[in-house]
């Protein structure tokens, strides 16, 4: 009998017990005198000594500011040093974090504030244009709980500091507490506030650092965004669990930045999305950087390209590079490729599930788990399915069972090994005329094709399939645009008829979401008609 679509992460690691704040002081003593974050922008270095008692000067601030322990504090900012301040030091005293989008606009700001009933804000001045502190006056009367405004760079962030008197932290606090609020980027309605507890994102952090053999002696380049857990979870709770060193390289991703960063800070190891690592392969000058310091990093957000990854191993000296999967929901990750995966493992799956995690194939339709090799849906458990999202039972409960299974929408296969491959997404997969179509197959085999830098497939309508096949493609700089015919003519006898691409578009660039996923959506919308 075939084995069933379900599997455990079993681990002689036991989970951590502890609050992120009593954790980070943890590493403080252990490491004072290591580098613990380094801005590349200003050129600020932090210690662990100097973090922690920085984090400490915050955190008295906050308690002088009135804020206590479950009170909702938003962060609105790009990548800086004290957005990581302001997450350690609210995890300090038991306030729960609110990560705001950084791309969000006045009406999006204003239902984040309502919604969480955010009572401080901290944000940057602004970004890409957008005025946040003319945003944030614009909302103020209409969020009744919002008492005070706090901008970085800005003398309101001198002042908050100024309040700060030397007291003992709050010791009431648990593990279990609620520490943590991030809104999904929902493709209708309103964003959905995951809320996460000190034990789902720690650990989720810890384990995911473990997984690629993190010491105190890594230096981790992080251009993905803070407000995302791919940065904060990923990255930050990644560093300080093992006395590694957080780098900043921009505010927001610029890719010669990145590099730059690596180079000059000598970084082991580096995060991206696909888009990501695309980008700085693709820099005219990319291969005058010295990347020989990276041994390491992960690559996730959206399915990884196989000749991408092979390029980033090849050429980045990116050996043990790991792919992780998860959602923000999970905290986020629940399945890792490990650094010593081979190749195939680490480009054709997203890994194996994480010590104290569970996850399981189900049929999408009658929730009976699969049997091997069968696609169905994703779905997880353990210590990293969040508490719930803030204040909306109803909408917890249609992605968290009684169980407490996580549903996660996305089609996946286990393989006999307990690897699991992402077939694409139930709602993104495509039925043309009764066949099942799963984009992420067309885009692997089209990457191949010289003249195609990066794509993306969707389904849009047909009158007589129902859907058919568009590829929007980013052109490479090898030879003439290319055509339909031409992109037809390579896909056939090599993809079956009905995958070969109907449609195509030519572009320039994706609609992005700011943590680098594309919007699927929106090129569906676009160019549906």
């Amino acid at each position: 009998m075939t084995a069933l679509s379900y599997t455990h992460g079993t681990g002689t690691t036991p989970l951590l017990g502890d609050t992120i704040g009593d954790n980070l002081a943890r590493t403080a003593a252990t490491w004072p005198e290591r580098e613990a974050l380094v801005d590349v922008p200003s050129g600020r270095r932090w210690t662990y000594a100097r973090l922690l008692a920085d984090v400490d000067q915050l955190a008295c601030a906050l308690l002088e500011s009135g804020v206590r322990k479950g009170d909702r504090v938003g962060v609105w900012a790009v990548n800086c040093p004290e957005w990581v301040l302001v997450q350690y030091a609210t995890a300090r005293i038991g306030a729960i974090m609110v990560n705001i989008n950084p791309a969000y606009r006045v009406h999006e700001v204003a239902y984040v504030l309502q919604q969480a009933g955010i009572s401080l804000l901290f944000s940057s001045l602004g970004h890409k244009g957008s005025d946040y502190r003319a945003m944030v006056d614009e909302v103020r009367p209409d969020c009744p709980d919002l008492r005070e405004a706090v901008h970085f760079d800005d003398p309101s962030w001198d002042a908050l500091l100024g309040r700060a008197v030397p007291r003992e932290l709050p010791a009431d606090l648990s593990c279990d507490d609620p520490v943590n609020i991030q809104y999904t980027s929902g493709t209708t309605g309103f964003p959905k506030g995951a809320t996460l507890s000190h034990h789902n994102i720690l650990n989720n952090g810890y384990f995911v650092g473990e997984s690629i053999a993190y010491t105190e002696q890594d230096r981790i380049c992080l251009p993905v965004p803070f407000y995302h857990c791919f940065g904060m979870v990923m990255g930050n709770l990644a560093a300080t669990t093992h006395g590694a060193c957080i780098v900043i390289p921009a505010p927001s991703f610029e890719p010669r930045a990145t590099l730059e960063a690596v180079r000059r800070e000598r970084c082991t190891s580096l995060y991206g999305v696909p888009t990501m690592f695309i980008a700085e392969l693709n820099l005219p000058d990319f291969a005058e950087y010295d990347l020989t310091s990276l041994r390491t990093g992960i690559m996730a957000g959206s399915p990884c390209p196989v000749e991408v990854m092979k390029r980033v191993v090849a050429e980045m000296h990116m050996e043990q590079v790991s792919i992780a999967y998860g959602m923000t929901e999970t905290s986020p990750v629940s399945l890792q490729t490990r650094t010593d995966d081979d190749l195939e493992h680490r480009t054709g799956t997203v890994g194996r599930v994480l010590p104290h995690v569970e996850v399981k194939v189900v049929d999408p339709a009658t929730g009976v788990t699969v049997e091997r090799g069968t696609a169905g849906e994703l779905c997880t458990r353990g210590y990293g399915v969040m508490l719930g999202y803030w204040n909306e039972p109803e909408r917890t409960a249609e992605s968290v069972d009684p169980a407490r299974w996580m549903h996660t929408g996305d089609l996946a296969v286990m393989r006999e090994d307990g690897y699991v491959e992402i077939v694409g997404r139930i709602k993104d997969m495509i039925i043309r005329g009764g066949e099942n179509i799963y984009p992420r197959e067309i885009e692997e085999f089209l990457h191949a094709h010289p003249g195609i830098a990066d794509v993306q497939v969707v389904g849009v309508p047909h009158e007589r399939y129902g859907e058919e096949v568009l590829a929007c493609v980013i052109p490479s700089d090898a030879g003439d645009p290319l055509t339909l015919e031409e992109l037809r003519a390579y896909c056939d006898g090599r993809l079956a008829h009905y995958k070969v691409p109907s449609r195509l578009r030519i572009l320039d660039s994706f609609p992005m979401t700011v943590s680098g996923k594309v919007r699927k959506v929106e090129l569906r919308e676009r160019y549906g008609d």
